[in-house]
C-alpha cells in the first residue's frame, strides 16, 4: 500500500453506507467495504479515535479514515 495522507470527500448513500469518494478531481463509486476497524489513536499525542475502512472503489483499493463523527475524511493509503 502506498501512503497518500490527503483530505477527501466521501458521500454516503441514503442508507448511511459509503457511496462515493472524491479524490484528485475524480469521483469513484464505492462498490464495497473490504474491511472496517476502529483505530484508538495515539492518545498521548492528542489523537482522537477514528473509524477506518478498506474499500473497493472502481479500480482503486483505498484505505479511508473518518474522524470527528463523519465530518472529516482522509485517504490514508491506496493499493499500488
Amino acid at each position: 500500500m502506498k501512503a497518500v495522507q490527503q483530505a477527501v470527500t466521501v458521500s454516503l448513500t441514503p442508507a448511511g453506507e459509503l457511496g462515493r469518494l472524491l479524490w484528485a478531481g475524480r469521483v469513484y463509486a464505492i462498490q464495497g467495504v473490504l474491511d472496517r476497524w476502529r483505530y484508538g489513536g495515539r492518545w498521548w499525542l492528542g489523537e482522537t479515535p477514528r473509524d477506518c475502512y478498506l474499500v473497493q472503489a472502481g479500480e482503486l483499493v483505498a484505505e479511508l479514515h473518518c474522524e470527528d463523527g463523519g465530518n472529516v475524511w482522509w485517504l490514508a493509503r491506496i493499493q499500488d
